[in-house]
């Protein structure tokens, strides 16, 4: 069975919407056709030279991966740069590439999910709830004969989706009236002298971070020169447990030894060489525990207000872990980065299968950079 690349990214963006990721992260479509067929895709967490060469070798045209390959701006892509040199493999072998990072990350489910469910808790609330869900209620006055037009406007622009229902409206018929001053140019109506006429208030319903697209859509769309809107901002009902955000919360099922848990959390990622460290008193009991996918330092502070007893993440430094320690922050179980994310390719797979019925297969190169690890023999 085959599908497209632009199917493909559309399926992707759904379990992953591009408006979760961060502001500086790139996301989506890195190189190409949306209209190329594809009946194989592979996943892998970065895409490495390694990986588009054993993209190519089994066959796949499309390649999905966690970090984008051009995250930071370059001014090249010749061949003989390392960046370019992945970009030419894929290109000429037709094979696109699709990054799914922090909007992955905050998704639900989505990267975070995973690595709560491997250590063993219930994934709930985030870490850093995204304040992206906000949403306004909207009332537009149009004259019935342009009320289609300009729905259809809104709808491309954002409006009218709520859960998995998309161009929702309520239309409400009524009488317009105003009176054009001296300056004014009507699309209806003369100056001076008071015009009524039939017009839909067309409500719906929008998120928040849509304001300004909706606005130019009215302005673009509408067909008097000063159109008569409102907009009303909701209250976010948006259960916590299930809220879109970096980083998540939850309990084990019963409390156990931080230690054993350490254990737990090494026997349920992938082995690297970084393997596991942590924090905190070995007899200690945990049970409620954060996450956070890669690198999570940055959380420290709010995590140590969150009343945990542990938190798991990766890339942990030195002074920023020892500053929240001495401050009374919970234990810390620190992880390889590529570890704490790679489980995720899993589920992104089988939503590209269940959704194109297109053959799916995970890349097993491990790219973690760390290939050695030892112990000096000196004792304590």
């Amino acid at each position: 069975m085959s599908s497209t690349v632009g199917q493909i990214r559309t399926v992707m963006e759904q379990a992953y919407p591009p408006h979760l990721a961060e502001s500086w992260d790139q996301v989506g479509l890195t190189c190409g056709d949306p209209e190329a067929e594809v009946s194989k895709v592979a996943f892998a967490l970065d895409c490495t030279q390694a990986v588009a060469e054993r993209a190519v070798e089994i066959g796949a045209q499309m390649l999905i991966v966690h970090h984008p390959l051009l995250l930071r701006g370059v001014h090249s892509v010749a061949a003989d740069t390392p960046k370019g040199k992945v970009l030419h493999t894929l290109i000429t072998n037709g094979v696109a590439l699709f990054a799914a990072h922090t909007n992955a990350d905050s998704a639900r489910p989505g990267v975070n999910d995973k690595l709560a469910e491997l250590v063993g808790i219930t994934p709930g609330p985030p870490i850093l709830p995204k304040s992206g869900t906000a949403r306004d209620k909207w009332g537009v006055h149009v004259p019935a004969e342009h009320a289609e037009t300009l729905k259809e406007a809104l709808f491309a622009a954002g409006a009218g989706n709520i859960g998995d229902y998309a161009e929702c409206a309520f239309d409400i018929e009524g009488t317009g009236q105003f009176t054009p001053q001296r300056g004014a140019d009507p699309t209806d109506g003369e100056v001076g002298t008071r015009y009524r006429a039939a017009e839909i208030r067309v409500e719906f319903v929008a998120y928040r971070r849509s304001r300004q697209a909706l606005l130019d859509a009215i302005r673009a769309t509408h067909p008097y020169e000063e159109p008569a809107f409102d907009i009303l901002a909701m209250e976010d009902d948006t259960d916590p447990a299930s809220a879109t955000g970096l980083g998540r919360i939850g309990e084990l099922p019963e409390p156990m030894k931080l230690q054993d848990f350490v254990q737990q959390v090494a026997d349920a990622l992938p082995v690297t060489e970084w393997g596991i460290r942590a924090a905190g008193d070995p007899e200690q009991l945990v049970q409620k525990v954060a996450v956070s996918s890669g690198s999570g330092d940055s959380f420290l502070d709010r995590v140590a207000g969150l009343g945990v007893d542990v938190y798991v993440t990766s890339d942990l430094r030195h002074h920023p872990v020892d500053e929240y320690l001495r401050a009374g922050g919970p234990a810390v179980i620190d992880t390889a980065h590529w570890a704490s994310e790679f489980p995720w390719t899993s589920q992104a797979a089988e939503i590209v299968a269940t959704h194109t019925g297109v053959e799916v297969e995970i890349l097993d190169l491990r790219t973690d950079p760390w290939t050695m690890s030892t112990h000096n023999n000196q004792g304590k």
